[in-house]
């Protein structure tokens, strides 16, 4: 480049003849020439395109270097084993030849993906009330004084953004539809439409294109609130990128440092007011004012919110003998005149409903255990097995469903199971919570132990007084002396025998 730069000063600027110039560079006067004429500042080289004993194999080569880069360090194949491989495939060149053109695959590789590779991508604009976009994360909290991993559900409404994070033990159906409910309440209505990617809740299958199979359940949801469900194309975050972005933004906001508190309940209640600050303080960045300040104006173009949808996802079950049926390695008991029989669960983010015949049954607690190294529990109640001690009164003494009878039922039973026929009374005694209200009975078995006197009859007494509204308190009576007993009485029939003639064959005095 040097001596191109002498040529070109000495004859644009010093105007020396071609035959000087070549006489000073020792340059042929055609090379000069050539040089001045090509208008050429800076000298370049034709190489010739060479055939390669690598050019067969290239196409190999370059799916086996894309394969080994989605791999691990350590699980790699080295470049010595990728020639060695292909020395196996007929290849009779060298290794340098091979590790020449890694280098270059590497290099067009790294350009691609900080140039073409990272997308191009248009800027997206809503109008207020247009959609909502929605998705999920995993994050950790400590619950209960235990390091917990949750799914948390992220749903942000598209020109506001306003956006509200709730957090749940699993991402199921039941658990989607009530993170609709909680964001719509939130938000004070419904967009037009929303915004996801292709997640097993809502998509069963992914067609070509926009074609999408949706869950009939999910599209149960979306026709209760009346919005339209949109789609994503497979592994194309960026049609969502507002609600991708706030699952990083929501990292260093709300889950570090890790949050703790006693229950998922306490944790959802301050992740709301949490959201509804960040609202106020963030600016929009598009729009004038904060995000707060954006939702208030967009409030008006949202649909009013109707009922909450009943999300629940349905299970067909069959009672066991033991009246227990099984769900999430946990089992719950059912009433005893549904034992053997199918009956419809009812699945809930908290709760767990049977059902059958067209009525409720029952309902439990709904009990998530995230570790399978601890055994499933089962969850009773007592009161579903009425009907059986009834007719077996014998199973009340250890039955496992009257392990947790109220402490009142629990110290009546001691001393009930005390003495003969004890159980059948006790049995008696706890069937009255079928045909009246649990806590009058409990309060009159409550008084009869109070007062000394435990025994069915004086139960029942008390319950009808206080069902009747009769005070239970019995007056205090003080005999006079003259009243009291000389001589215990004692139970004789003889005496009748004097009715009756002393003479054989008489008649009876009647």
């Amino acid at each position: 480049m040097g001596l191109l730069n002498v040529i070109r000063r000495m004859a644009l600027r010093e105007k020396l003849p071609i035959r000087e110039i070549a006489r000073r560079t020792g340059l042929s006067r055609n090379t000069i020439k050539k040089y001045l004429r090509a208008g050429t500042i800076e000298p370049k080289f034709n190489v010739p395109a060479r055939s390669s004993k690598l050019d067969p194999y290239a196409e190999k080569l370059a799916a086996w270097l894309k394969t080994e880069a989605a791999k691990s360090r350590k699980q790699r194949r080295t470049l010595k084993q990728l020639h060695g491989d292909l020395v196996a495939l007929g290849y009779t060149g060298s290794y340098n030849r091979v590790a020449a053109f890694a280098r270059k695959w590497r290099v067009e590789r790294q350009r691609e993906q900080h140039t073409t590779g990272r997308g191009i991508f248009v800027p997206l604009s809503f109008r207020p009330g247009e959609a909502f976009q929605f998705d999920w994360s995993e994050d950790y909290a400590v619950l209960g004084g235990e390091r917990t991993k949750l799914q948390v559900a992220h749903i942000k409404l598209s020109h506001s953004r306003a956006f509200l994070v709730r957090a749940y033990l699993l991402q199921t159906h039941e658990m989607l539809f009530d993170a609709h409910w909680h964001g719509f309440r939130v938000f004070g209505g419904v967009p037009e439409r929303g915004i996801y990617d292709n997640m097993k809740t809502a998509v069963d299958r992914v067609g070509r294109g926009k074609e999408r199979q949706v869950n009939m359940r999910f599209l149960a949801m979306a026709n209760h609130y009346v919005f339209e469900p949109e789609f994503c194309n497979p592994a194309a975050g960026w049609e969502k990128g507002q609600v991708e972005k706030n699952v990083q933004d929501a990292r260093p906001r709300l889950w570090n440092p890790m949050p703790n508190f006693p229950d998922l309940g306490s944790l959802n209640a301050w992740l709301e007011r949490r959201c509804m600050e960040f609202w106020r303080e963030t600016p929009h960045g598009t729009l004038a004012g904060s995000i707060a300040d954006a939702w208030g104006s967009e409030q008006a173009a949202l649909m009013q919110l109707p009922p909450a949808f009943d999300g629940f996802v349905e299970q067909s079950k069959r009672v066991s003998p033991t009246c227990l049926i099984s769900f999430e390695r946990n089992r719950y008991s059912v009433p005893a005149s549904f034992a053997n029989r199918p009956v419809s669960l009812r699945i809930y983010p908290d709760r767990l409903v049977v059902a059958a015949e067209g009525q409720i049954l029952c309902e439990h607690e709904r009990l998530i255990q995230r570790s399978h190294h601890l055994p499933g529990r089962t969850i009773y109640d007592w009161r579903h097995y009425l009907a059986v001690i009834q007719r077996k009164p014998g199973a009340l003494r250890n039955g496992a469903p009257f392990v947790d009878l109220p402490p009142a039922f629990r110290q009546l039973q001691s001393q009930l199971l005390r003495r003969p026929g004890g159980d059948r009374e006790m049995v008696d005694i706890l069937a009255l919570v079928l045909h009246h209200d649990e806590q009058v009975v409990l309060t009159a078995v409550e008084l009869a132990l109070s007062e000394g006197v435990a025994t069915k009859t004086h139960v029942l007494n008390l319950l009808h007084r206080l069902i009747d509204g009769k005070s239970t308190d019995a007056p205090s009576i003080d005999p006079p002396g003259a009243l009291a007993l000389k001589r215990e009485p004692r139970a004789n029939v003889e005496r009748y025998d004097e009715l009756r003639p002393r003479d054989a064959g008489g008649r009876h005095a009647s």
